[in-house]
């Protein structure tokens, strides 16, 4: 495994030493892709101003692993590659912490932007967790064969907030069902905006969504092969470092 100190393109984003050590929380998010027009085109939204963490700026929908996501009925299975990658580098690694990471990005995805990835092939759940209602009500399962892991950061210590987040990528074409009216001026995304990667480059986008979005439009421009090694961003000795997960 190869490491590049990208310590540089982090400087922004250096501990601040007035906060004690914190262990990252598990999170997901999920990168949406259209690719339906000539150009690639990727979903963000724009945080609510209000928010103390990253107001204002454009994110791939996500958030922290619940303890109701590993206990989801879904469509499909993760592909092998992505079970191993995300059991990779991790303390008591498991085929549930993985399936749950993955659902986690699907249920964030729902919660903030009323798109549900999922598939009504397998008919209507008869019941879901709490947090998933709206799968039920859409009459689809989450659809964990709709998603590929393809990143993976974790957010240098000393930090008042840490996570550990696993990054999936899904095609616009597993949008199962669309809940009107869900981001606005009251919630955690006030907007959504798809845009192609030149212009998301430009966006105000924080440091590590601007990496991942660079990682992301190689892959993309790489046929998306799934033996595409994964990169993983994570601070080593006080440095941020690259590596790639294979």
């Amino acid at each position: 495994m190869t490491a590049i100190d990208v310590s540089d393109r982090f400087a922004a984003n250096r501990p601040d030493a007035a906060h004690a050590y914190r262990r990252p929380v598990d999170a997901a998010t999920l990168i949406l892709i259209d690719r339906s027009g000539r150009k690639p085109r990727v979903l963000l939204g724009r945080r609510n101003p209000a928010q103390k963490f990253m107001p204002g700026k454009l994110v791939f929908p996500g958030g922290r692993v619940d303890p109701q996501d590993r206990n989801v009925p879904v469509y499909g299975m993760l592909d092998a590659l992505s079970e191993r990658r995300l059991q990779a580098r991790v303390v008591r690694p498991s085929l549930g912490r993985a399936r749950a990471l993955a659902l986690a990005a699907i249920r964030e995805t729902c919660e903030e932007t009323g798109l549900l990835i999922g598939s009504h092939e397998a008919g209507t759940p008869e019941t879901m967790p709490a947090g998933w209602e709206a799968f039920a009500q859409a009459g689809a399962f989450p659809n964990l064969e709709a998603l590929t892991f393809v990143a993976r950061a974790i957010t240098p210590p000393r930090l008042s907030r840490r996570f550990d987040t696993r990054f999936f990528m899904a095609d616009a074409s597993d949008i199962a069902h669309r809940i009107p009216d869900v981001t606005g001026p009251d919630s955690e995304l006030v907007e959504l905006a798809w845009l192609n990667f030149a212009d998301a480059k430009q966006a105000e986008v924080p440091t590590i969504t601007h990496a991942i979005l660079e990682e992301i439009e190689a892959r993309l421009a790489g046929g998306n092969k799934p033996w595409l090694p994964v990169p993983f961003y994570a601070t080593r000795h006080g440095r941020m470092m690259r590596e790639t997960l294979e």
